[in-house]
């Protein structure tokens, strides 16, 4: 029987905690190993049941576990710093901006780049192979040196197959759902 409707539940982090928000949904996580480790590290177990998606993982976490973690000194240390690097990425002039105080002249604002696919992370499953990776490692790279690349793409509904062998050695086709309001976009 068809779901006539999907609930996403998404629950409300402590204040100290609302920077987790802010680190899930920008996808550079998905490139940054301290970001990674530190959202990992709010429940490991989760994060491997999540497959690594930061905001599956956040719609699972414990009520106690975020209790716990927002009175953790430590943690909330170690958010403090992703959160401040994030907004120093975000805002701080990068090689992009340096070539056009060279120049002199004013570069493009906004970059449009097409493809059908972005393959940024399996988290957000918007490609299938090698195109999708390319464009997705375009998209990282423009990132990180602060050039205004915009992607623009296509958002499956059900996304590419994912494949796996039946015991007797067939191929078997699983096509996931996908919810836009389960994946790390706004």
């Amino acid at each position: 029987m068809k779901a006539i409707r999907r609930f996403s539940v998404r629950p409300v982090l402590p204040e100290t905690l609302r920077a987790l928000h802010e680190l899930a949904f920008n996808l550079r996580w998905s490139w940054h190993p301290e970001t990674r480790e530190l959202l990992r590290s709010v429940d490991p177990a989760g994060w491997q049941a999540a497959r690594e998606d930061p905001v599956r993982l956040l719609g699972t976490v414990d009520a106690d576990r975020l209790a716990e973690l927002a009175t953790d000194r430590g943690f909330l240390r170690r958010l403090g710093l992703a959160a401040g690097d994030l907004s120093d990425y975000l805002t701080e002039p990068r090689w992009y901006q340096a070539a056009e105080a060279r120049s002199g002249g004013e570069l493009p604002r906004s970059i449009a780049y097409f493809s059908p696919e972005f393959g940024i992370t399996a988290a957000l499953p918007q490609y299938s192979g090698g195109l999708g990776i390319l464009a997705g490692d375009h998209l990282k790279a423009a990132s990180d040196l602060g050039a205004p690349l915009i992607g623009v793409g296509l958002l499956y509904r059900h996304g590419y197959f994912r494949q796996s062998l039946s015991p007797d050695g067939w191929q078997q086709e699983h096509y996931p759902v996908i919810d836009p309001h389960e994946l790390p976009l706004t």
